[in-house]
């Protein structure tokens, strides 16, 4: 899973969400917080399991996914530095179907699932900003399903590069096809028609598991109308942690 190791240059304001506390939550909450190193493929908590930390992502993007029985599966939403990986530790249910993947390899800090409680309940900004990313984690998940069952895989790939990119300051990413095809929940052959499309417009570069967005106005002009949906409700909600 995670290991331990000397991250001096991270630092908790990377998360926007721990960049936007007040100062003596924020000093509160230091002391508690352990930097972790975050590996391509890490199973951060699986189905029904009790999840007993939050993660605040700084370089790195965890994607919650369903796996079904036939080991098929599904992205519903991705957690970056936007946001905290955890949330049904403050809904109460404190465990969910979903399986949590590291998407991307990088760092994150981690908190005690009661540590975090008591923050929540001590109504502060931190228990304002959580509950207005509730909101916009929802949105993201709900638009996911629509995208999914009314877009072409083309543009559900527009959509999934543009909302990673985002999060990541490079425009690189490491990833296969096959990964990719897990997370949208479609076949591979259709993964490799639509990035070959894609980069035959000259939006991406592809080659041996590595995606460069190389021209990020024409893979909007390709996306559709769900990017657009997340990253505004993302901005509505959230624009006082950024």
């Amino acid at each position: 899973m995670t290991k331990n190791i000397n991250l001096e240059p991270q630092k908790p304001e990377h998360n926007f969400i721990l960049a936007a506390l007040e100062q003596d939550e924020l000093n509160r909450l230091s002391k508690n917080l352990e930097p972790v190193n975050l590996k391509l493929g890490d199973v951060l908590y699986g189905p029904n399991q009790n999840i007993t930390s939050a993660f605040f992502p700084t370089t790195s993007i965890i994607s919650l996914q369903y796996i079904m029985d036939t080991g098929a599966s599904a992205e519903s939403a991705e957690v970056g530095n936007e946001g905290m990986l955890g949330l049904p530790i403050l809904l109460g249910g404190n465990t969910t179907p979903n399986t949590a993947i590291v998407q991307t390899a990088g760092h994150a800090y981690r908190l005690d699932q009661n540590i975090l409680k008591e923050e929540f309940n001590a109504a502060g900004k931190m228990q304002r900003l959580l509950l207005r990313y509730t909101q916009a984690m929802m949105t993201q998940m709900f638009q996911t399903a629509v995208c999914n069952r009314h877009h072409t895989v083309e543009q559900q790939l527009c959509r999934w590069l543009l909302l990673t990119v985002d999060r990541i300051p490079s425009g690189e990413l490491l990833m296969t096809q096959e990964l990719v095809a897990n997370m949208l929940g479609v076949r591979r052959e259709s993964v490799t028609e639509a990035a070959k499309n894609l980069q035959n417009a000259g939006c991406i570069r592809y080659r041996r598991g590595h995606i460069s967005v190389l021209d990020r106005q024409k893979l909007e002009r390709s996306v559709c109308e769900c990017y657009s949906v997340v990253k505004e409700e993302f901005h509505r909600l959230m624009s006082s942690v950024r």
